[in-house]
This record gives C-alpha cells, sequence and structure tokens, in this order.
C-alpha cells in the first residue's frame, strides 16, 4: 500500500487554520484534567510536608481544622487559650520529649511573629540554621528563609497581623509594642511552609508585650525590684525556655507535643483528646479529612475535565465528518486514479490521528505549566512550597485519550472505506 502520509501532511496544511483550532481545543480540554490531578498531588505532598514538625498539636476545645490553619500554616484566627498550668505540667510528664508552646497575634511589615522554644525552632538539634544561632535571651529573634531582614537587624513588633503600609498614622502608637527591640540573631534553612515567612521569638517576649507573666518567677522579682528602684529593666537578663512556674504561665493558644515513641504519641492523644480542657490531634488525621473534601472537589473538576474532552472529541469527528462530506467527489478522483479503499481508510485515520495526538501532547504541557503556576500563586500567597510534577496518573490519563481517539478514529475511516467509487463520484 501507498504510503498516506504524504496526503495526511498536504491535507493538513492545506486546512491548518481548522487543525489548530482542533489541536488548541482538544489540548485545553486536556491540560484541565492534568492540571487538577498535579496540583491536587501537590497540595498533598506540600501540605504534608509542612506539617512534619508538628507531631502532635494540643489546643483548647473546639476546632482541630481552626487550630491546624493557625498553627502549621500560620492563618490568622482567634484561638481559645489553654491553661499555662497544662503546659508546666506538660514539661514532667512521662513520654513527653518536649512540649512547645506557640503564641500568635503579632507581626512585622506583613510577617507574623511567633513566640515559642528554642528547643522548637531547631527540633532539639535536627534543624540546622543557616546563618547565626538560636535565640538566647528575650530580646533575640531567629527568622524564616524569606523574612527580608539580615542578622543584626532591630525590629518592633505590631498587635496583629498587619501590614505597615495598612496603618495609619494614629493607629503607630497603639500598635507598635514598645517594650521590646527584638535583634536577628539566625535564620532557618528553606522549610516549604508559611513558616519560611514568619520570625520566631521567645514565647516570654510574646507574654510580656501584652502585660502578662513571663512564666518565671525570678522574672517577675527583677521586673518589681527594677519599678521600685526606678531603673529600666534589662529585658536580655531575664530567663527563658522551661521549666515554667505553673502560677505565672499565662494562657497559650497551641502547645507541640515531641512525644518520646510512637505508642507515646497515641497515650497522650488519648489522654489530652479526653482532658476536659484540651483537644489533642495528630496533624495528618485532619489534613485527611482536608483532602477527603479535596479529593471531593477534585473527582468533580476532573469529572468536567473529562465531559470536555468527550465533547471535544465528538466535535472533532463531527469536524471530519464535514469534511469527508465536502470532499467526497475528491476522495472519488483518488479511487478512479487507483487509490486503493485500504489507502483512504489509512489517510482518514492518520489524519484524526496525528490531530488527537497532537492535541493531547500539547495539553499535557500546558496542564503541566497551568500546576507550575498555581503552585507560584499559591506559595507567594501563603507560602506553602507545592512540587509539581507530571506521575503515571497524568500520562495514563493522556495515553487513554489518545487510544480512546486511535478508537474513534476508525468511524470516519471505516464509512470512508465503505463508499464504492460510484458513490463518491455522484456526490
Amino acid at each position: 500500500m501507498i504510503n498516506p502520509l504524504p496526503l495526511v501532511i498536504a491535507d493538513i496544511r492545506h486546512t491548518r487554520t481548522g487543525v489548530i483550532a482542533l489541536i488548541l481545543l482538544i489540548a485545553i480540554a486536556v491540560a484541565l484534567g492534568v492540571a487538577v490531578s498535579a496540583q491536587e498531588r501537590a497540595l498533598r505532598t506540600g501540605g504534608n510536608k509542612a506539617a512534619d514538625p508538628f507531631d502532635l498539636l494540643v489546643g483548647a476545645p473546639g476546632s482541630q481544622t481552626q487550630l491546624l490553619m493557625s498553627t502549621v500554616y500560620l492563618q490568622p484566627a482567634a484561638v481559645d487559650l489553654i491553661d499555662g498550668s497544662i503546659l508546666q505540667a506538660m514539661s514532667q510528664q512521662a513520654g513527653i520529649h518536649y512540649a512547645a508552646p506557640l503564641a500568635f497575634g503579632d507581626s512585622y511589615q506583613g510577617y507574623p511573629v511567633v513566640g515559642t522554644t528554642a528547643q522548637f525552632v531547631s527540633l532539639d538539634g535536627q534543624r540546622t540554621l543557616t546563618e547565626g544561632r538560636l535565640f538566647q535571651s528575650m530580646t533575640e529573634a531567629v527568622i524564616g528563609a524569606d523574612v527580608k531582614l539580615a542578622l543584626q537587624d532591630r525590629l518592633q513588633a505590631r498587635h496583629g497581623q498587619i501590614a505597615l503600609d495598612e496603618l495609619d498614622a494614629d493607629e503607630d502608637d497603639e500598635l507598635l509594642h514598645r517594650q521590646i527591640t527584638y535583634t536577628v540573631v539566625g535564620r532557618l534553612p528553606r522549610l516549604g511552609s508559611p513558616w519560611d515567612r514568619a520570625i520566631m521569638v521567645p514565647v516570654e517576649a510574646i507574654w510580656r508585650t501584652h502585660g502578662l507573666s513571663t512564666g518565671h518567677r525570678e522574672n517577675e522579682t527583677l521586673s518589681i525590684q527594677a519599678s521600685r528602684q526606678g531603673h529600666k529593666l534589662d529585658w536580655s537578663a531575664l530567663k527563658i525556655g522551661p521549666p515554667w512556674d505553673a502560677e505565672h504561665i499565662p494562657g497559650v493558644p497551641a502547645i507541640v507535643i515531641k512525644p518520646v515513641s510512637v505508642r507515646d504519641a497515641y497515650v497522650l492523644r488519648n489522654y489530652y483528646r479526653r482532658h476536659d480542657a484540651t483537644t489533642a490531634f495528630f496533624p495528618a488525621e485532619v489534613l485527611l479529612e482536608l483532602y477527603a473534601l479535596l479529593g471531593d472537589a477534585r473527582f468533580l473538576f476532573a469529572s468536567m475535565a473529562v465531559a470536555t474532552q468527550v465533547l471535544v472529541l465528538g466535535a472533532m469527528l463531527l469536524a471530519v465528518f464535514a469534511a469527508l462530506a465536502l470532499r467526497r467527489r475528491q476522495l472519488g478522483v483518488l479511487r478512479a486514479l487507483g487509490a486503493s479503499r485500504s489507502y483512504l481508510f489509512a489517510a482518514i485515520w492518520s489524519y484524526t490521528v496525528i490531530v488527537i495526538t497532537l492535541g493531547a501532547a500539547l495539553g499535557l504541557a500546558l496542564g503541566w505549566l497551568t500546576a507550575l503556576l498555581l503552585s507560584s500563586w499559591v506559595g507567594n500567597t501563603t507560602g506553602l512550597l507545592l512540587p509539581v510534577s507530571l506521575g503515571t496518573k497524568e500520562f495514563l490519563m493522556v495515553a487513554a485519550l489518545i487510544g480512546i481517539g486511535f478508537l474513534l478514529a476508525l468511524i470516519p475511516s471505516i464509512t470512508a472505506y465503505r463508499h464504492s467509487v460510484a458513490s463518491l463520484l455522484r456526490a
């Protein structure tokens, strides 16, 4: 049989505007499905990685999802406080390697300022700083990888998650903490989470700037002495970090527990989940619920993408049938000149398959690019790193579409094959 590709290529060149339109329609339909699938996997991967440092979260009874969003993803929200005595009890409880409080509510130029312990910042030595060292006094801070500050820079925090350019002049004095000026002494490596935009300070500093006790009896004694003597209190001389004194610990929004073992993790979760004043959960538990909702949305979008792809393939077949109807006489001339039924069958099938394959391949690339752009936007907005990649699922999706296209291409090809020379010339 004579090679039909020269005829197919010539026909594509002759109708290149229509062919390009068909390829783009198929590409857009495929790109939608690929982008949804790749983006969902990126969200799962990025979300799980961001939650890795939070083995067990303890908070006040209420919404676990809200607590997760506030602690792991640093989304501003009003969170009920846990009584400080619970934090002190954790420091002496069996099965706990460390219990780190988290305190929120302040910011500097749009960066959230989080109060915690140096032990949590370094994950008890498992995380190495890229610059400097951990904070060692109430006036020092460690910054995330994306905070636009340098070592030895100084800053003062504001009440609330408010960007600098959003403040009025009258609000400045009210919102600015005048009591403590922090000095940047260290920088964390890139974590791929919203904590890359965080400024971490001792939790005692957050307590103090809100007019609360610092959790240490000796700090309160020094503060009273300085006030009586009329001296300025030396913040850097105050004690930070555990152990705290139960009667001097303010309430905290959340506590991160590092269990000694997996068994201890479940024992502690069950204990603080049954406690009247607390709730406890593994971040993965809440993430699974969120992913279930995300999966429902993904199924909806995937179904829409499949429906779109079916409609596009149907539209393409109609276009092929319309083209065949307009060229019946030309096909008859080809048959009269000696072209076999098999030649016409192969030419029409090849034409349809080439268009579908090019559209699907372009759609795969467009879907990957769309997912990259979405991940970049989410990363810039939230600080969450979403690693986009094309996996087996996306390739199988495109391969299935091409396979279906190969089968559907048989319909117009068989139709042309069955026509005789006379019937084609009578058109």
